[in-house]
């Protein structure tokens, strides 16, 4: 049993419990099974990694590390869903000069007008003055600097939280609409991941970023959806990482050569 997962299969070691929607209500039962990760590029698999994780969030270092062994290079870019925006991601993104058009957790949130109104007092809303290093209040009151603390993530990422809090919130007339504490309000602000997620929105938002993100729809989720429903593929017949690996290896490549006479017939017509 892998050191950072908290179930197995008896009858498979290797598998880990996951919430998998298959049941007539889509409740979410659990079932033994894998996370299995892919890099595409016009609906040919050019990279596939097995992990034993049950969110993606930890999955992306390894699988480009992999894609890595295997083109001897990394991605100039990379396009993912919110569920891989982490801090630990964007600093490996960075690291290695690979373009992040990758969403955190609350962009598609961000773009929704009625959504942001609700949240006019979040900490992410106030104004920060960067060379003074304090924030601002919703009553102009400021917030400073009480100390900055580390934390580690599941695999060891390290990351550095700054608090932040106010001198009076007793008498002020939004207490208990701007927070919930009895005590003078304090927020806990990670600054590089700001800046990472400051980025990426920028990136996602370009005339390029909206590009990526149009096609990823239509490149990468088909695959899943091909090899699923068109070809009925939903369970895996070995057992054990190596040899799951194997089969989904086997699957790509008939996704691959599916996809490739399906080319030929459209020149070819």
């Amino acid at each position: 049993m892998g050191e950072d997962r908290n179930s197995y299969s008896k009858t498979d070691e290797g598998a880990t419990f996951m919430s998998m929607k298959e049941d007539h209500m889509k409740n979410g039962q659990l079932k033994p099974a894998y996370n299995v990760q892919a890099s595409t590029n016009n609906q040919f698999v050019v990279n596939y990694t097995v992990h034993q994780n049950t969110t993606d969030t930890n999955t992306l270092v390894e699988h480009l590390e992999d894609y890595k062994q295997t083109y001897k290079t990394l991605p100039t870019t990379a396009i993912a869903d919110a569920g891989y925006g982490s801090e630990e991601n964007y600093t490996y993104l960075a690291q290695n000069n690979i373009t992040a058009y990758v969403k955190y957790g609350l962009f598609d949130r961000e773009q929704n007008e009625n959504i942001q109104s609700k949240k006019a007092f979040a900490a992410d809303k106030l104004f920060y003055n960067e060379k003074k290093d304090y924030y601002v209040c919703p009553m102009g009151q400021r917030m400073e600097n009480i100390g900055t603390q580390q934390q580690k993530t599941s695999t060891g990422f390290t990351q550095h939280i700054t608090k932040y809090q106010a001198k009076n919130c007793s008498n002020c007339p939004l207490n208990g609409v701007c927070h919930k504490a009895k005590e003078n309000r304090i927020i806990s602000v990670n600054h590089q991941l700001n800046e990472y997620k400051q980025q990426a929105k920028e990136n996602l938002q370009s005339e390029e970023g909206i590009e990526h993100r149009k096609k990823r729809c239509f490149d990468t989720e088909p695959v899943w959806g091909n090899i699923k429903n068109n070809h009925g593929f939903k369970r895996f017949m070995l057992r054990g990482t190596k040899k799951v690996t194997v089969e989904v290896g086997l699957l790509s490549l008939a996704q691959n050569l599916r996809k490739k006479a399906t080319l030929n017939q459209r020149k070819a017509a």
